[in-house]
């Protein structure tokens, strides 16, 4: 082991303040502290949310350290007691509260402590203890409790206005069984979170528990395949990147980045030094939601529609990485300081790997007639993970660097399927069997990502191009002609836009002040993942509060404001976001833009998903369209052993070469 490997599960030392430096531990104490000064007399608050407002994007662009920016923070705050949700501002220069709002009707995200507290409050009410029983449930010490939020779907006998979350039965048979093998079919509980009392008791005919274990350890697995042999990766001299703070350098490449309360991994202020000259890219990423429908019609499963960001704070959820298991190579860790719902700080441990990897080839050509070895160049990119843990599912977040200037997000879908109990030989009508009388019903994985672009500076255009077939004419007489058709997005009315895979459809972000030397636009394009879009009813609750999933893509004037795709408060509200902000119908030419991708899967889950579900990929590229004169890679230095003859000589044809 190097000396570098030796240090892989140390975070980075010499800290570089950034403006988007998430809150430390004692701003957040500080912040929390003002807010609880201010609001005494509130004897049963909650905080929800504990996050750094952002501030003005035109300081971030000239920031200088020697001149900090004043440091603010944001908190959602709960009222249990008084049913009530406010949001909070704190100058963290001078401790003060510098604003404070009452948000009539708003249910803020679900809180881990609401979570964690189903199993006591199901377990203390008599009738849903009389219930599992009818159920088949006799010993309640080893019963699994799931929270699902609720939307706006009606729930007879309960006031909408309630705070409420439903909670479905799982039955393991130790601590650390697999309770999504044994669903407790036909039985739902509705939670009033404010009172910690079963609301209602949601009950269909009992069904008996599936009778396979679904456990996936060592144990249980049986022989493990002896025939891989290890591979081993190493960098003698260390990795190729730097880290101070938040802030990587790499390549020419400079970011931010870091674990958002709700959007979990985010990268900001993305640039790349061309020449002398540091050129900006993405000003800040992050997932602005993502919406998990599933598509079964039965008692207990038409209402599991789960926003992961805005209902249950996606970055609450990140875990911690290991080397050797979700990180091989040279690796530097970032922490993640979160709140939980009292408002105290506490420390993730290795939220964020750094690390880089070897990537294949990155271009390569013989010119076989007159040289007798290839010039050929190996691709690195520089990997920035976090790994997120929903529930049942794990999502792995990865933005890839590259040395040809291009950026890449891939999400990694594992964990375990969702389940359902079905009757001896019923065959599922919206699922799969995966074991006998268990049902891993469709779904979709949906995510939504909010591209704050800054391509050469903030006014930007964004334009369609799709690569088009020309008919046979007398300018094109043998049919072959193909032209790239541009359809430049002008007004925000025209800003919701389709894939389409056949015209290998993408989106161009240009910079019609920067030109390149064949005077064209400085840009880059976003090159989509060409999935599926909602398939929910038009008409249906669920597309009303998930308009954002409704289109691939949309583009909106950029708004301090609009940070998240449903809305910010998409817990039992009916609708709100994207769909409401281009009602303005701003103008996007030449202006501050922002491109909101959606992409994800429809999941029609295998046996082979069953009982851990493999690696499913979904993604998008960003590529430099004319944002370099040239290919940025020339200057990539050529592998070690470069022209030697067991590195780039070429058998000629007819030649016997070495055995």
């Amino acid at each position: 082991m190097s000396p570098h490997q030796q240090q892989e599960e140390r975070q980075v030392t010499t800290a570089t303040p950034h403006p988007y430096d998430p809150l430390s531990a004692e701003e957040t104490e500080r912040a929390v502290s003002v807010v609880r000064a201010s609001q005494s007399q509130r004897k049963a608050i909650r905080f929800p949310l504990v996050r750094l407002h952002l501030p003005d994007k035109e300081k971030v662009r000239e920031y200088d350290p020697s001149r900090p920016i004043p440091r603010v923070a944001f908190l959602v705050v709960y009222d249990s007691d008084a049913s009530a949700t406010f949001e909070a501002r704190v100058d963290l220069t001078d401790n003060t509260l510098a604003s404070w709002k009452h948000l009539p009707g708003v249910q803020p995200a679900i809180m881990i402590e609401e979570l964690m507290a189903l199993d006591e409050i199901v377990k203390k009410d008599p009738a849903a203890v009389d219930a599992l029983v009818r159920h088949g449930v006799e010993d309640l010490s080893q019963v699994q409790f799931d929270p699902w939020s609720t939307g706006t779907l009606p729930i007879a006998g309960v006031d909408p206005r309630r705070r409420v979350i439903r909670a479905s039965a799982y039955v393991r048979h130790f601590n650390e069984d697999n309770g999504y093998a044994r669903p407790v079919g036909n039985l739902v509980f509705v939670i009033d979170c404010d009172t910690r009392s079963v609301a209602a008791i949601l009950e269909g005919d009992s069904l008996p528990l599936p009778p396979e274990s679904g456990n996936y350890d060592l144990e249980s697995v049986g022989p493990l395949r002896d025939d891989l042999r290890p591979i081993e990766i190493t960098q003698p001299e260390g990795p190729s990147f730097t880290v101070s703070g938040n802030v990587i350098e790499w390549q020419r490449w400079r970011l931010h980045a870091h674990i958002d309360v709700v959007e979990g991994l985010v990268i900001s202020d993305v640039s790349y030094l061309d020449g002398g000259r540091r050129r900006s890219i993405v000003h800040r990423a992050g997932i602005s939601e993502m919406v998990v429908p599933y598509g079964d019609t039965s008692d207990d499963f038409y209402f599991r529609n789960v926003f992961d960001a805005g209902e249950y704070n996606l970055g609450k959820t990140v875990g911690s990485l290991s080397l050797g298991c979700d990180c091989l190579g040279e690796i530097r860790y970032l922490d993640a300081v979160l709140a939980d719902e009292s408002g105290t700080p506490h420390t993730i441990s290795n939220a964020i790997c750094l690390h880089e990897e070897d990537y294949g080839i990155l271009w390569k050509h013989w010119d076989f007639r007159y040289v007798e070895h290839a010039e050929v160049r190996r691709s690195r990119r520089l990997v920035v993970s976090s790994i997120h843990t929903i529930g049942n599912y794990e999502y792995g977040f990865f933005w890839y660097f590259y040395l040809d200037g291009t950026i890449q997000f891939e999400a990694k879908l594992t964990g375990i399927v969702q389940t359902r109990a079905v009757a001896p030989g019923e065959k599922p009508a919206y699922g799969t069997l995966v074991a006998p009388q268990l049902d891993a019903p469709n779904h979709q994985h949906l995510f939504n990502m909010r591209l704050d672009m800054e391509v050469d500076g903030p006014r930007n255009t964004v334009v369609e191009v799709d690569a088009v077939g020309l008919p046979t004419a007398p300018d094109n007489p043998y049919g072959n002609a193909i032209v790239a058709r541009r359809t430049e997005i002008t007004n925000e009315r025209d800003g919701r836009r389709m894939c389409d895979p056949l015209a290998a459809r993408a989106w161009k972000i240009t910079n019609p002040q920067v030109r390149n030397r064949f005077d064209e636009p400085v840009a880059y394009k976003l090159v989509p993942f060409v999935g599926p879009t909602l398939l929910a009813a038009p008409d249906s609750d669920l597309a009303r509060r998930a308009e954002f999933a409704r289109a691939h893509l949309w583009v909106t004037r950029y708004s301090p404001d609009e940070l998240h795709a449903a809305g910010d408060y998409p817990n039992q509200h009916p609708g709100d976001g994207i769909g409401k902000w281009i009602e303005q119908e701003r103008d996007l030419v030449n202006t501050d833009v922002v491109l909101w991708h959606t992409f994800g899967t429809s999941h029609l889950p295998r046996p082979e998903d069953w009982p851990i579900m493999p690696c499913e990929y979904v993604g998008f590229a960003l590529k430099p369209v004319g944002f370099f004169d040239r290919n940025p890679s020339l200057d990539v230095p050529p592998p070690p052993g470069h022209g030697a003859t067991h590195c780039h000589s070429v058998t000629q044809q007819g030649d016997q070469g070495d055995e």
